[in-house]
């Protein structure tokens, strides 16, 4: 059997092509920011994670200049031999700073600190509770582990949850959950005081991943514990800067024992290389200017309430969305990548979501949106979504 098989025999992406309603890869030739442009044309992004709108901030432009001019593009090695900068293990104290944790370790994308931290601390001993709903690089962490055995639970459900446990209180085993602060796709936020309640009863250690929180929870953007003030009760805080930090990377934040540990048997960070001096400048100034200008995140959730309020009343179903994170619920396969093509067609940047991202039957419009939005752009926007989810029969 050739090994190749399987890529051969692959043709649903191609059909969608041939029917030209493919909506993936698509070439920006411009920055990152409320508008966009390709092939020419100008279209309004509603399908960015860059929640407080930095990614073209002058100072945050300047400060990776300036790291580029002192110390080059890159450290050609990883951060356990020759890759460590004072600039990391700066960035790294003010991240643990700001979340009220001991220590950080950074790592160079959001994918791999999670596969990093779950698979550097679980064990053959050790038992991972993770939420169904979590991030695919959950998932993956939780495979490239050692634990003994990986439980899902269903999403938010805290009874659920504790069902679960149950069946391994008692025994010696490690037990660690894993949750998203805010998840990615259905925009609703853990149910952390729960969460908490459960894990203490049975002695559980907890992991949020923070990637679309921080920058949007908490008074400056600290993220889900501070938002429920349950800092203390969170062990380990795992953030990404591809969204509020407008970079690339990620980091555990947690207690200064932990954290040495990791930086001594992390293989996510060990073997492979640090994050270039850029991306690290522009973290450094994202957080100044996220704690400077607490107004950004004042500002993201005034739109956040306006257009899930607006979405709302013209008849689409926003699932459970409480964050700027909004689904438009479109259900099936075929009708999702039409009103993807049809608000295209009218200057708007959505993303569709469909299987295996979603389960069968719920795909959906993933809408979301930036500090830096315009009430026009938001309100064209709507007119938009009216229009087609009429001409669709979606409301």
């Amino acid at each position: 059997m050739d090994f190749f098989n399987k890529c051969y025999a692959f043709q649903d992406a191609k059909k969608i092509m041939e029917m030209g309603l493919y909506p993936y890869f698509r070439e920006i030739s411009s920055a990152q920011d409320t508008e966009v442009y390709i092939k020419g044309k100008k279209y309004i992004m509603l399908g960015s994670n860059s929640y407080l709108g930095l990614t073209t901030h002058p100072e945050v432009k300047e400060a990776a200049i300036k790291a580029i001019e002192k110390y080059g593009t890159g450290n050609a090695g990883s951060r356990f031999l020759n890759g460590t900068l004072d600039i990391h293990e700066d960035l790294e104290k003010k991240l643990a700073e700001f979340v009220g944790k001991e220590a950080a370790l950074l790592y160079g994308t959001g994918y791999q600190t999670n596969v990093g931290a779950i698979g550097g601390l679980a064990g053959p001993r050790d038992i991972i509770f993770i939420d169904r709903m979590d991030h695919a690089s959950i998932y993956d962490a939780c495979r490239f582990s050692f634990a003994k055995k990986v439980v899902k639970y269903n999403h938010n459900d805290m009874d659920n949850l504790e069902k679960q446990i149950e069946k391994f209180a008692g025994e010696d085993y490690g037990l660690f959950i894993v949750s998203d602060g805010i998840f990615s796709m259905e925009g609703d936020i853990v149910k952390l005081n729960k969460l908490v309640e459960v894990a203490q009863k049975y002695g559980v250690r907890i992991m949020l991943d923070d990637a679309h929180s921080t920058g949007v929870l908490g008074e400056l953007g600290q993220g889900t514990a501070h938002h429920f003030g349950l800092t203390d009760k969170v062990d380990l805080i795992m953030m990404t800067f591809s969204k509020s930090f407008a970079s690339l990377g990620g980091a555990v934040c947690g207690e200064a024992d932990v954290i040495h540990f990791l930086r001594h048997h992390s293989r996510a960070a060990i073997f492979s290389a640090s994050m270039p001096p850029a991306a690290v400048a522009t973290v450094a100034k994202s957080l100044e200017i996220m704690k400077r200008e607490p107004e950004r995140i004042k500002r993201l959730w005034e739109i956040t309430h306006k257009m899930a309020k607006e979405i709302t009343s013209m008849g689409f179903d926003i699932g459970i969305s409480e964050t700027p994170i909004i689904p438009i619920i479109t259900k099936d396969m075929h009708t999702t990548f039409k009103f993807w093509k049809m608000v295209t067609e009218r200057g708007l940047f959505v993303n569709p979501v469909v299987p295996p991202a979603v389960p069968d039957g719920s795909c959906l419009i993933r809408t979301s949106y930036m500090a830096t939005h315009t009430d026009s752009q938001l309100d064209y926007a709507l007119s938009v979504f009216k229009e087609v989810g009429k001409a669709l029969g979606v409301i």
